[in-house]
């Protein structure tokens, strides 16, 4: 995994808007209308605003950033958001907009919605649960943000974030927009070394998975899809157990998962009869 060194000395402040978008994808099984609804239930009490604002604040951290306000929301009858406000460096209070909240917990606890900004960036998340009665596939898109300004990089939290869901499909993009001087007045459209997103991402969590790249390098545009290679079924089972189901079943189960999941992954739709 690559780290992001040899800093440029520059003249003034760095303009460059580096941001990450990434969306995980987790697909289960769940047959009956019973089951399909229990999953979203489930999916929306694991990822709830309040853990996603967790995994926000915790994305702040490692990226070197100080929050500056949180907004978060649960959703009826399914789903939730959070966005963080942060800046690069610390802000004397005294500079701070009032309407900021700062993360501090007591003031989230008495909001429904929760958005958080940095001075120059901002975290974004929002989940979609969603299934289809016709097909007993139900799936959990995470879709993520986190766009930053100036020398702090979102590329140091990708493994972070990955970590932190069942990600059966990934789809993630880098892009850096602007241009900063060096100290002689020389523009530079991007000020770190970049070849693909997967130089970022942890080489045992890689060999979970199949890659791709699509990438436009002279626009320092980057874009990276993963498919998780191995289906172990009890995984994907929701509220049942692998045992319970006859072998021929088991098998059809599993093809219909490797399918969507390929269709997920390809954006679009394959094994349309």
């Amino acid at each position: 995994m690559l780290g992001l060194e040899n800093k440029l000395t520059l003249y003034g402040f760095n303009n460059l808007t580096k941001t990450l978008s990434f969306n995980i994808y987790d697909v289960s099984y769940a047959k009956s209308e019973r089951e399909q609804k229990d999953y979203i239930a489930y999916i929306d009490e694991q990822y709830n605003s309040e853990r996603l604002t967790n995994i926000l604040r915790n994305v702040t951290d490692i990226i070197g950033a100080h929050v500056l306000n949180i907004s978060k929301q649960d959703y009826d009858p399914q789903g939730a958001s959070v966005t963080i406000l942060i800046s690069e460096e610390s802000m004397p209070v005294g500079l701070i907009d009032k309407s900021c909240n700062q993360g501090h917990a007591d003031i989230i606890a008495t909001r429904d919605s929760v958005v958080g900004h940095l001075d120059k960036s901002h975290l974004t998340v929002h989940t979609y649960p969603e299934y289809h009665p016709d097909n007993s596939i139900a799936t959990f898109r995470v879709d993520i943000e986190v766009s930053t300004c100036g020398e702090i990089s979102p590329l140091t939290a990708l493994d972070y974030l990955i970590g932190s869901f069942d990600s059966d499909i990934i789809t993630t993009d880098y892009r850096v927009r602007g241009f900063t001087r060096n100290e002689y007045g020389k523009k530079f459209f991007i000020d770190h070394k970049m070849t693909s997103i997967q130089d970022y991402i942890d080489k045992e969590t890689l060999q979970k998975y199949d890659a791709i790249d699509v990438n436009v390098y002279q626009s320092n545009i980057f874009h990276t899809k993963l498919l998780i290679k191995e289906i172990e079924l009890q995984n994907y089972l929701f509220n049942r157990d692998v045992y319970e189901i006859p072998p021929k079943e088991r098998l059809q189960i599993t093809n219909n998962l490797r399918r969507e999941m390929i269709e997920i992954f390809s954006g679009t739709n394959i094994y349309d009869e």
